[in-house]
């Protein structure tokens, strides 16, 4: 509708115009295919009071100036024309009815430029108007595609071929359109400035397919060969797809890790590599390479990449797991427990894939797990023989830790059968060999002398620890007679025990057969032993402070080397004898 009001519009201004001005209407510009004519439509003017007889007219190429000699296209009164414009020239308006439109035949390259039209009115009534008209020879029709053409929204594309050779009609065609929609031919139209063109409509929804599409129109002359193709390649804007990504990567604890990003998307995406929500990198591209080197288990983790334009986003996500050796376990839990308690450990260590974890005692396994990163250690109701050191093994494919630790078991003292006395000579040796958790007091009894040495009697009682057994010796001189009873007692914060000490050894036959005068010579060093034992505790309580009244019955103490008034030679006593613990 607008193009069919435009023509009365023109003349109207033409009509509007006149009142004596000279003056000239043309469209300043025109096109037309290569081998067709094309008709430049004018009108001119001139003062009403000249009233000319006849009216002449010249059409001049690229000057107005007839000074100048430019190409004569076209003259009224002698029909000489440059010879570019011989045959191909003639006027179709009538000069008179001042209609001044021009048709030009076998249109080439060459006659493309301006054209100038001067009126002749005889005398010195010629005016060359400076209106001019521009001719471009074409052999391409016009796709014109919107700026914008967005995948998922309705896009109109047309094709616009000049329709200016009344000789000659133009039809058109589409290429390369089939599965983007059929086109609508409208028909001629008529443009602001008189000229006219042919227009065919395709309306589509473009997909991202659809980006780079060659799509083309093709205008055609019946009953000639005539023909004319344009393309135009379609610039579809879409949002990012992520089409290349790493599957799940699994690398070793030092190794070095690439992670590919590839996304397809118009304009090209900004690809961002993050992880835990820190960027890690970032860029406009194609595809994003992400390099990690000597990867540790804290880089292990989702890693994701986000592609975005414009027209919307995209992301995906990779696992990255590095594997690694199992850390050094760590135990936690009762490491001090009363015999008869329950007792629970836990060792945990940290690996890819998980380890298989494994406690033992003295190359004993306890308890083991495969493919937890935990294990628990039940011991229900601990006796002394739980008591020492454990390991806790944690190993995979990529190595193995081990990390030892001590359980302690407390418990009341046990005597055990190693206890026993036995004589030598003029010694006898009592061994007191007590297990026990923490370590006991241990003291010795003389039941039939009223004496208690216990182990702070260096001179006479030596001690020895070997984990959990504690070997004491009492070391009994110048005994010439049948030894005395002893009692070993041994006692902690959990109880006390005591023992008779047995002898062992053909020594304890021998007092049974002294016989009477034996007995007696016995007795009497008994005595004097009682009495130089008496007398040196006496002096070494004076000399430091005495703890003990008249009426106390103080430690018995043995000298390391004395004898007996009137005894044998052979009861006299010898250097002290320590035996080694068990």
């Amino acid at each position: 509708m607008i193009f069919l009001t435009a023509l009365p519009l023109f003349w109207i201004m033409i009509s509007a115009s006149r009142g004596g001005h000279w003056g000239a209407w043309m469209p300043s510009s025109i096109s037309a295919f290569e081998g067709t004519c094309v008709s430049i439509p004018c009108r001119f003017d001139f003062p009403d009071e000249l009233r000319p007889a006849v009216v002449h007219g010249v059409w001049y190429f690229n000057s107005p100036y007839p000074k100048n000699y430019p190409p004569v296209v076209f003259k009224s009164r002698t029909q000489v024309v440059h010879e570019s414009f011989q045959g191909r020239s003639r006027l179709l308006g009538d000069l008179g009815l001042r209609n001044c439109t021009l048709l030009l035949s076998s249109l080439s390259p060459e006659l493309g430029g301006k054209y100038y039209f001067r009126g002749d009115l005889g005398g010195y009534n010629q005016y060359t108007f400076s209106e001019h008209s521009v001719l471009d020879i074409i052999n391409t029709p016009n796709i014109v595609v919107p700026p914008e053409v967005v995948a998922g929204t309705e896009v109109e594309v047309s094709c616009m071929v000049p329709d200016n050779c009344p000789e000659l009609r133009p039809e058109l065609s589409w290429l390369g359109h089939e599965g983007l929609g059929e086109p609508a031919v409208l028909g001629r139209l008529r443009e602001d400035e008189g000229t006219w063109v042919q227009v065919s409509l395709l309306h589509f929804v473009p997909t991202r397919e659809a980006n780079g599409h060659r799509l083309g129109c093709q205008a055609s002359f019946p009953n000639t060969t005539l023909q004319f193709e344009g393309y135009a390649s379609l610039d579809v804007k879409y949002p990012p797809v992520i089409v290349e990504m790493n599957s799940s990567v699994e690398a070793i604890e030092g190794s070095h890790v690439s992670l590919l990003c590839g996304a397809d998307s118009n304009p090209p995406p900004l690809l961002t590599w993050m992880r835990d929500g820190t960027v890690l990198r970032e860029a406009v591209a194609e595809s994003l390479l992400l390099e990690l080197e000597e990867v540790t288990p804290a880089e292990d983790g989702v890693y994701a990449c986000l592609a975005e334009n414009a027209y919307g986003q995209d992301n995906r996500t990779v696992e990255l797991s590095v594997m690694y050796a199992p850390w050094k376990p760590t135990v936690n839990g009762t490491m001090v427990a009363v015999e008869g308690e329950t007792v629970s450990i836990l060792c945990s260590t940290q690996s890819n894939p998980d380890p298989i974890l494994t406690i033992f005692k003295e190359k004993q396994i306890l308890a083991t797990v495969i493919y937890e990163s935990e294990l628990q250690l039940e011991l229900p109701a601990v006796s002394p023989e739980d008591d020492g050191e454990y390991w806790c093994v944690a190993e995979n494919q990529y190595g193995q830790r081990a990390t030892a630790f001590n359980l302690s078991v407390e418990f009341a003292p046990v005597l055990l059968l190693e206890s026993h006395c036995a004589a030598a000579r003029d010694t006898v040796q009592c061994l007191c060999v007590v297990k026990s958790n923490p370590e006991p007091s241990v003291a010795f009894e003389l039941p039939s002398r009223n004496v208690t040495v216990n182990e702070s009697e260096r001179e006479f009682v030596y001690s020895e620890r070997s984990g959990l057994v504690l070997t004491s010796i009492l070391t009994l001189r110048g005994q010439a007679q049948a030894p005395p009873r002893v009692i070993c007692t041994a006692r902690n914060l959990y109880g006390a025990k005591s023992l008779e000490l047995p002898f062992q050894g053909a020594h304890r036959l021998m007092w049974a057969k002294i016989g009477p005068v034996g007995a007696v010579v016995t007795f009497a060093i008994l005595i004097a032993i009682v009495c130089y034992i008496t007398q040196t505790r006496r002096k070494k309580n004076v000399t430091e402070s005495p703890s003990f009244s008249a009426g106390d019955n103080p430690p018995v103490l043995f000298s390391s080397d004395f004898r007996i008034s009137g005894a044998p030679e052979k009861y006299e006593s010898k250097e002290v004898s320590i035996l080694e613990s068990h």
